[in-house]
């Protein structure tokens, strides 16, 4: 008895000097009043084969992405073929725990498949028919997940590197500039609750700012409702700065959007060109000389990421009344598109949860920005 009683004495003391604390907020916690935090699933975290990374996932996430299961190619295959089991698994995962859950991506000029822009004898197609099939692939891809799939990233890298000029794709060759505008239509009558979203990457570029910018504006003109413009926020450790991005995320709000980062990575990794994007078709060669941390990560450069991810974080707190989510383009450093991209086989660092699911330093110097007051 008198052991229980010091025991009880301990805690109770313990507890009047604060060693007793409660357990540290989630992101998804740390930022209810701000914006969405999410991230981007592959089919082994939402189908549960990754039971790990579905924890971590239930646990800090209040949003999801799909990173490939209804990109036309993987869910619309051949024209007379859908593959929704996937992307079925996908949004039953996001609905059985109440998350916002996002569409990615409807008209892109990579992952889709040739049959769409060609005839049967491999000729393109016509203006007529092409959109005659944009608008079947859209309204039968959203038609099905009306009401449960809140929000679409309808257009997806629609303007060129440079230039801010409309990228040359077959869209543009085949349909012309109008191309974006009916794919927004075509979105929006298959379900007119769910918002939808222009996505792009390097939009803290001047010139590809502008060219958004006027894309947007144009749907505008023509009644379109955006509802967001999506900056894919593939960074490094330096590029972009914060001044750049937050250039546009002021500029975009101007447009009585909003803004989300739905690709959030930081690439610590040696650059092999000047890119300053996220082309998926621009690969290079294995080079040992851009896979440099094969063996684990530095200190001095753990610590310029978690600096890096404490700068950006403070910035969207700072303007959190024009920010509607922040999507991070994978779960753990593990599954990173990262590792295979620019070169296969890189071992990188780019997200808050190492190889094992646990919080880097990122993560926390996160949530210390978080529960200070503004």
């Amino acid at each position: 008895m008198k052991n229980n009683k010091i025991w009880i004495t301990t805690c109770l003391a313990a507890f009047s000097l604060g060693f007793v604390q409660k357990s540290e907020p989630t992101l998804k916690e740390a930022f209810q009043n701000s914006f969405y935090v999410g991230a981007a699933l592959n089919k082994a975290q939402f189908s549960g084969k990754d039971t790990k990374a579905q924890e971590l996932v239930k646990k800090q996430f209040n949003t999801i992405s799909p990173e490939n299961v209804l990109k036309w190619g993987p869910v619309h295959p051949k024209p007379e073929e859908y593959n929704f089991k996937p992307a079925d698994d996908y949004v039953a995962f996001g609905q059985q725990n109440k998350m916002f859950i996002v569409g990615h991506t409807l008209v892109w000029h990579q992952q889709t498949p040739d049959w769409v822009f060609e005839d049967e004898a491999g000729k393109p197609v016509s203006r007529e028919v092409l959109l005659k099939r944009m608008e079947n692939h859209i309204s039968t891809v959203v038609g099905r997940y009306k009401g449960k799939i809140q929000g679409w990233d309808v257009v997806n890298e629609a303007i060129a590197d440079q230039g801010g000029q409309m990228r040359p794709t077959k869209w543009l060759s085949i349909i012309g500039e109008d191309f974006a505008q009916k794919a927004f239509e075509y979105a929006h009558k298959a379900d007119p609750q769910a918002e939808l979203y222009y996505n792009d990457y390097s939009l803290y570029r001047p010139d590809k700012r502008e060219g958004v910018i006027r894309l947007v504006k144009s749907l505008q003109a023509k009644g379109i409702k955006v509802k967001a413009i999506g900056m894919q926020g593939h960074y490094g450790l330096t590029v972009p700065t914060m001044e750049q991005v937050e250039a546009s995320i002021v500029a975009f709000s101007k447009l009585g959007v909003e803004v989300n980062f739905t690709e959030l990575d930081i690439d610590v990794l040696p650059n092999p060109s000047q890119r300053q994007g996220a082309d998926i078709a621009e690969t290079f060669d294995a080079d040992q000389k851009f896979n440099v941390y094969s063996s684990g990560l530095p200190d001095s450069v753990q610590q310029k990421l978690t600096k890096r991810y404490a700068d950006l974080f403070t910035l969207f707190r700072k303007h959190q009344d024009k920010i509607g989510r922040i999507t991070f383009w994978g779960v753990t450093d593990a599954n990173s598109w990262l590792n295979n991209w620019p070169i296969k086989g890189r071992t990188s660092y780019p997200l808050l949860f190492d190889r094992q699911y646990q919080p880097k330093p990122a993560y926390q110097a996160i949530l210390n920005m978080a529960a200070q007051k503004k």
